[in-house]
């Protein structure tokens, strides 16, 4: 009896070895794209909506819907990366060639007479500064040549994360075909963990997400989009970069105020002051609109509050990076359910104690 235990102990542990080894060997496999294949799974289960909306009316063919929305995406990722690129070869081109022939220069600054109180002594300090320019940049010349090559390498770290993301839209449109039938065998995983909650969770899970890209990406986008629009119709140099630069500040949750509030004090000395007040008019609703968007957006169609969800967004973020923007709400909110379904499981009932008998059953009258 015993040695029967024993070769089932041991036959247990050579199995429980070998499902271990098989499951180290396809992590080791998988780790180095494991990155890239969240991107895409969250990139498809935010866009999927789009996509089904898409397959009807193209006459149920999924094929077509996915391609388009697989070009979209990469348009969208590479499209203004091309726009800022061409952009800061044009400015650093004009900076060579300034330098080269001696002309660098610094624009009148009329308008700086017409701060009161301080207004000559801006002027005295810019020109100044005009004056000793040259000797300004023969000093600091080696200075801002090491700062150059670092800019330089933090810009091919973002080409090469904007690779691997233009890779995750790809992946993500080969997603969108076999989707419901990966959501269907997830919901059977989340069951045999979370029974019978599991297929609960997984739709959370893909709401949550859905709800955050639209909170999160979506009013930054939309951020992004009015302020270059308003800069470019104003004549703002430099547009393309500075659309980006706050899209990414909006996606991090900073907002775009860093990139937007020095572009409104810079139309104040460069625009004619009309054409200053509109702009500004212009584009103080759209440094506030995230505040009535995000609340909106973030919690339409769910259960969990708002707050979980906005702890999650900002936790996963500093955690994790951009992607625990995503990564952070699911885990919170899914937590949250399971520690809401623990809290409110129902007591067992109270079984009263039987009678006895001596006691003579009681009639209502």
């Amino acid at each position: 009896m015993s040695q029967s235990r024993d070769a089932k102990v041991i036959d247990t542990a050579i199995r429980l070895l070998f499902l271990g080894g098989f499951c180290l060997l396809a992590f080791q496999l998988v780790a180095p794209l494991f990155g890239l294949m969240i991107w895409a799974v969250i990139l498809a289960v935010a866009v999927y909506p789009a996509h089904a909306w898409l397959s009807a009316r193209l006459g149920g063919r999924s094929a077509p819907s996915a391609l388009l929305l697989t070009l979209l995406g990469l348009a969208i990722t590479l499209g203004p990366v091309a726009v800022m690129a061409a952009q800061v070869i044009d400015a650093v081109a004009w900076m060579v060639a300034a330098v080269q022939q001696g002309s660098v220069a610094l624009p009148s600054a009329d308008r700086l007479a017409q701060v009161p109180l301080i207004g000559a002594r801006l002027v005295q300090a810019w020109d100044a500064f005009g004056a000793n320019l040259a000797q300004l940049l023969a000093q600091v010349g080696p200075v801002l040549l090491s700062t150059g090559r670092i800019v330089l390498g933090k810009v091919a770290g973002v080409g090469i994360a904007l690779a691997m993301l233009s890779l995750s839209v790809i992946i993500m449109g080969l997603l969108f075909r076999p989707g419901p039938a990966l959501v269907a065998q997830a919901r059977r995983f989340a069951n045999r963990l979370f029974a019978p909650r599991g297929a609960g969770f997984v739709d959370l899970a893909g709401a949550t997400v859905r709800n955050v890209s639209r909170g999160v990406i979506g009013v930054a986008v939309i951020q992004a989009l009015l302020a270059g629009i308003i800069m470019v119709a104003f004549g703002v140099p430099l547009a393309g970069p500075l659309t980006l630069v706050a899209l990414v500040l909006g996606i991090v949750q900073i907002g775009p105020g860093p990139v937007l509030i020095p572009v409104i004090i810079w139309a104040w000395f460069a625009m004619a002051t009309g054409w200053a007040v509109l702009f500004t008019i212009v584009m103080l609703p759209v440094m506030v609109v995230d505040n009535v968007l995000r609340p909106m957006l973030m919690a339409r169609g769910l259960e969990t509050p708002m707050l979980v969800i906005l702890v999650g967004v900002l936790g996963g973020m500093f955690a994790y990076g951009l992607i625990g923007l995503f990564i952070g709400p699911v885990i919170l909110a899914v937590f949250y359910e399971l520690v809401t379904a623990w809290v409110n499981a129902a007591e067992p009932e109270t079984v009263a104690p039987p009678e006895s008998p001596g006691d003579e059953p009681s009639h209502l009258p």
